[in-house]
């Protein structure tokens, strides 16, 4: 008779700090963050995180639960204040140093945080948390007296992981910013998944950090490099320039751009980017935030070499939903590949059942990485998801081989005669023209047709495109309804810190300029 083995539960919860604490505990003197000379070792850093739980529990009286925001640029205290408080069970409110006093003051209304850790450069938003009646921590001498009197010995409390430790709110693209709440378990295992995927997270690697860690995307690649021995370089330049000559210093094993990156890169004269294949020592590239179009990529790839660009899909609800490795990213044109690991996809018709290869749907996602819901926003949680399947009203279309191509949102499909268009088919084909950077069609209210498209496009090293040019090969290659009815040249396209495209603000730049000649191409 075969013997019934028991079944048991327990084990350690899947806490944010731990993949940093492991790699101090292995290796305490290894540098874990840079930023310009300054260096901070694991063991330093794991030093200065529990003096800051303590300090929140002794001295500010933080509990967990509690919610506290943090408004400041990319710095080296970013990475303790967060991972930190988290042990303590407090959830960070990570939030953008770009916002204006009155974006700010109503996201302070939504998540009535009980402190406030703020750069003191950020004297405005500033006074907009004192107006609240919020504590303030300036991140200077009163932040490092605090951790001074604190204890640097700190027993980690138990939590449970599927707990939320962040708070991101969303860029408010289409409106009033969401706070999504993050949990403990969803981001250990995002960073496992992408030391698996990315190949750039080990202990001898070394990371360049790019983009604001307020943004979802920027703190998981910040804190995939730490949780595993490696290094992480904070850089605060967005000159192309200054890029490719850190890049080049060939220390640097693993990279996130944005596309803005991309784009200024290559806009750049040939001289900044001519000794990045050879003097590069790239594991990999990825992009992620907004969509690189294939010029981009192909740019990249002859700029940089083969085998190192990954384009990934995702958003801060549903984490990493899909990535496309270096080996397909010129064979399968304009995908974002397929399903990340451990995540199902389905695209679903308006009727909710699944589409057929090549049909254009809504995407879902299910995975261990997706979010706990938007903070107070029960209503919108259940709009998000669906029997655990999590949709941010992405519009996409699976190929045969299960490898998505993202064909825009769904707020943004433009209906025109009664016929659905797609945006991203049109940009894809302005973007292959000549003298052209960066595109976005967006559709305008026409009393005819109900919406015509209009054409926002960026010239390339300042060499304009003719826009009856643009008109032209829209005509030659699409259909006559996805050929735009206005084209305006712009110095660059309206993103928010994230490098995510605002196309409300192009609809209404758009409406401005055709009010008084809505015929004519601009």
């Amino acid at each position: 008779m075969q013997r019934e083995i028991p079944l048991t539960t327990g084990g350690a919860p899947l806490r944010l700090s731990l993949g940093l604490r492991t790699a101090a505990a292995r290796r305490p003197d290894r540098p874990a963050l840079i930023s310009g000379s300054t260096v901070f070792k694991y063991g330093d850093i794991v030093r200065r995180m529990n003096r800051i739980a303590n300090a929140a529990a002794s001295l500010w009286g933080l509990r967990a639960g509690d919610i506290v925001a943090l408004i400041a640029p990319n710095r080296p205290e970013y990475v303790e204040i967060v991972e930190g408080l988290s042990d303590l069970g407090v959830i960070v409110a990570t939030l953008n140093p770009r916002l204006s006093p009155d974006e700010l003051s109503g996201i302070l209304d939504d998540c009535a945080p009980k402190l406030a850790f703020v750069d003191p450069s950020l004297e405005a938003l500033a006074d907009a948390v004192r107006k609240f009646g919020v504590r303030i921590v300036p991140i200077a001498a009163d932040y490092e007296n605090a951790l001074e009197r604190a204890s640097d010995a700190f027993n980690l409390p138990p939590i449970d992981d599927a707990s939320s430790f962040s708070l991101c709110y969303t860029s408010g693209t289409t409106g009033t910013p969401k706070g999504v709440l993050l949990s403990h378990r969803s981001r250990a295992l995002t960073f496992l998944a992408m030391a698996l995927e990315y190949q750039c997270f080990g202990a001898a690697d070394r990371f360049l950090a790019l983009t604001p860690l307020c943004h979802g995307a920027g703190f998981a690649f910040t804190g995939a490099a730490m949780s595993f021995g490696g290094s992480c370089v904070l850089f605060n330049s967005a000159d192309p320039e200054s890029i490719a000559d850190r890049l080049t210093e060939g220390d640097i094993t693993g990279v996130f751009m944005v596309p803005t990156h991309f784009s200024r890169l290559f806009s750049a004269p040939a001289a900044v980017t001519s000794d990045l294949r050879t003097s590069c020592r790239l594991r990999a590239i990825i992009s992620n935030a907004a969509a690189l179009g294939q010029p981009l990529k192909e740019k990249a790839v002859e700029a940089f070499g083969d085998g190192l660009l990954h384009e990934t899909y995702g958003s801060t609800e549903a984490g990493i939903v899909t990535n496309i490795r270096p080996a397909d990213i010129l064979r399968k044109a304009g995908s974002v590949g397929p399903a990340f690991v451990h995540t199902e996809i389905e695209i679903r018709s308006e009727d909710g059942s699944p589409a057929p290869p090549g049909a254009i749907g809504e995407l879902f996602s299910r995975a261990p990485y997706t979010f706990n819901g938007y903070l107070n926003q029960p209503e919108e949680t259940a709009k998000a998801v669906r029997d655990g399947w999590v949709s941010v009203q992405d519009l996409a279309k699976a190929d045969e081989d299960g490898f998505i191509t993202i064909c825009g949102r769904k707020k943004d499909m433009i209906v025109s005669g009664g016929v659905n268009i797609y945006p991203v088919e049109i940009e894809n084909v302005i973007g292959r023209q000549p003298g052209v950077s960066e595109v976005a069609v967006v559709g305008l209210p026409d009393e005819e047709w109900g919406e015509r498209l209009h054409a926002f496009v960026v010239p390339k090293n300042g060499k304009a495109p003719s826009a009856v040019d643009i008109v032209s090969a829209c005509r030659r290659e699409l259909s006559d309804y996805k050929t735009p009815r206005g084209v305006t040249l712009v110095g660059e396209l309206p993103r928010n810190a994230s490098g995510k495209l605002l196309k409300r603000e192009l609809r209404e730049m758009a409406a401005t300029l055709v009010a008084a000649a809505p015929r004519r191409v601009s």
